[in-house]
């Protein structure tokens, strides 16, 4: 069956963390990190913790903690209570305004070329409620049709409900349907529960051994869904 919707994680796909607010925060409390090592680390402290036992012992703020965490220890800096004073200022931002609010210059042309073969595109995203307005403040809204915040909806990726729903309010059939995240085994194995397609966003290559379409760039995604 030929796509005809696809679902968009937020975070990791469309949207990233500020990590220049990351770096100024951790020297505010006397750690110095590099905003462009923080990020070449991001996706290698990802892969650490997209393990099963790690997404099944976790929800999604416990892991977001341990994300960072991950990505100091990638960074080469050690966990102390000053990290954690610049964590715990960075999650209060978080809260109010949500911290992955840089969009890499390569997402708005994407999401037109997706657009351009008629696909309707919906953002799945465990979130924390200020998705929405995230999307608003940072000129996404207007450039997808439909958005799932996982705090909205009361249901967080892996979970199948979080699909299912967003495919009832889609009016979406799930054998048209194509999700795609950064997650293996929330964004791929949720997605697969629900009947959905998945491809998983790899842009570090390190998911060679996935059993599921990966892609570099969300630029690729168009490419890749006119081939099938």
């Amino acid at each position: 069956m030929p796509i005809e919707t696809v679902f968009l994680d937020a975070g990791g796909v469309l949207v990233f963390p500020n990590w220049e607010r990351v770096s100024d925060a951790l020297a505010r409390h006397g750690v110095r990190a590099d905003a462009r090592a923080l990020a070449a680390a991001e996706p290698h402290a990802k892969r650490q913790l997209d393990v099963p036992q790690t997404v099944r012992a976790t929800n999604d703020r416990q892991r977001g903690w341990l994300y960072f965490n991950l990505i100091l220890g990638q960074a080469g800096i050690a966990v102390s209570e000053r990290t954690d004073a610049a964590l715990a200022e960075l999650h209060a931002y978080h809260q109010q305004w949500n911290l992955w609010e840089h969009v890499p210059d390569d997402v708005p042309p994407a999401l037109d070329a997706l657009r351009a073969l008629g696909l309707t595109l919906v953002v799945v995203s465990n979130a924390n409620g200020k998705l929405r307005a995230l999307f608003e403040r940072i000129g996404l809204a207007s450039r997808v049709d439909l958005l799932f915040d996982s705090h909205e909806e009361g249901v967080e990726k892996p979970d199948p409900r979080l699909f299912q729903i967003a495919l009832a309010r889609a009016d979406a059939r799930a054998d048209t349907t194509m999700h795609v995240g950064d997650l293996y085994h929330i964004d791929v194995v949720g997605a697969r529960t629900a009947g959905l397609r998945a491809v998983l966003l790899d842009p570090g290559g390190l998911y060679l051994d996935a059993d599921c379409p990966r892609v570099a760039s969300l630029g690729e995604l168009a490419t890749l869904i006119r081939g099938m």
